[in-house]
C-alpha cells in the first residue's frame, strides 16, 4: 500500500496529524509534512505505508477535508478517498 500527498492542496487543518503519525504539523507553512516520503516531479509525495499503519494511513486520508491525500493498494487501486 502507498499514500500520495498533494502539498500545494493542503489547507493546514492537521487532521491528518491526528489520525497518523506519519503526518507531522509545520506550523511555519501552515502545512502538514509526510515524513519519510519522497517527492515526484509533479509535487506530490509518496511513500509506502507499512502494514501497521494502513489503517491510520486510510483514517488521515478520509480525514483530509481538501482530499490532499490518497492511498492506493499494491496493484494500484485508490482505496481512499
Amino acid at each position: 500500500m502507498r499514500v500520495e500527498y498533494d502539498y500545494d492542496t493542503c489547507i493546514g487543518m492537521f487532521q491528518c496529524v491526528a489520525e497518523w503519525d506519519a503526518f507531522e504539523r509545520d506550523e511555519d507553512a501552515g502545512k502538514a509534512v509526510l515524513a519519510d516520503a519522497e517527492e515526484r516531479e509533479d509535487g506530490v509525495f509518496v511513500r509506502e505505508v507499512p502494514a501497521d499503519a494502513e489503517l491510520d494511513a486510510k483514517f488521515a486520508a478520509r480525514a483530509c477535508p481538501v482530499e490532499a491525500i490518497t492511498v492506493y493498494d499494491d496493484d494500484g487501486d485508490q482505496l481512499v478517498p
